[in-house]
């Protein structure tokens, strides 16, 4: 597979054509950005660490019959994948009050949420990714109700399987956001599954192994990412029942 020409740079990823139209390659960046970008820094290796747990994340989500936009990894930094046409809704999946949403509704950090909460957000970088709901999305035409029904459902599953998968990890999955995209009339979970995109916390001593190190100015970042990576490749995991 060639790597084409340059398509898009994001925050954490580039992502180039193929010699396969119906195929991407992402590169992951070393780049952290906080708050919109206005906090920026590089940590050395972040890229392949979020490349290699993305792949892993997406392989036990294929297993489990969730369609992904992944195809394989190609090098420590590199991943090919399907092209999509992103759908511009950011989903949140939250099992733990944390980060925003204790801000916003006062609602203790750390406090397990009665049911999982589904929230969503215009992707949109100048606009700071304002949360949004349905009669946002219908009226601005960003999704048809049957792709959000569809959306939401593959989200809750997302959390059906890493919920219990990470727990036997010895980590709790707090938080995290999805995107989903449009390739050859279905849609597929897409982006990354990272610990810069989801809350992952220590189960014993609730100890932070995510973005949030950088964006609370904690130190040991890239030393955390590598522990969810140790946990990861510790073992095998069975499938985990519908």
């Amino acid at each position: 597979m060639e790597k084409g020409d340059f398509l898009y740079e994001g925050k954490a990823k580039k992502i180039f054509h193929t010699d396969d139209p119906s195929l991407f390659l992402v590169e992951f960046k070393d780049d952290a950005t906080a708050f919109d970008g206005v906090k920026k820094d590089k940590l050395a290796d972040k890229g392949i660490l979020n490349n290699r747990l993305s792949a892993i994340f997406f392989e036990l989500l294929e297993k489990n019959g969730v369609e992904t936009h992944y195809r394989e990894m190609l090098s420590e930094r590199e991943m090919l994948v399907k092209a999509l046409e992103i759908i511009p809704v950011e989903v949140i999946v939250r099992n733990i009050a944390a980060g925003s949403l204790s801000k916003r509704l006062g609602i203790p950090e750390g406090t397990v949420m009665k049911e999982t909460v589904l929230e969503f957000s215009l992707k949109d970088d100048e606009l700071h990714d304002p949360m949004i709901n349905h009669y946002h999305i219908y009226a601005m035409e960003l999704a048809a109700p049957e792709e959000m029904a569809e959306i939401e459902k593959k989200a809750l599953r997302v959390n059906e399987i890493l919920v219990p998968y990470l727990k036997a990890k010895g980590i709790i999955l707090v938080d995290f956001k999805l995107e989903f995209g449009r390739h050859k009339g279905k849609i597929l979970l897409g982006d990354e599954i990272s610990p810069d995109t989801c809350r992952f916390w220590d189960s014993k001593s609730r100890e932070k192994l995510d973005k949030d190190r950088f964006r609370r100015d904690m130190g040991g970042v890239v030393e955390a990412y590598r522990e969810v990576l140790r946990r990861l490749e510790g073992g095998e995991s069975p499938a985990v029942e519908s």
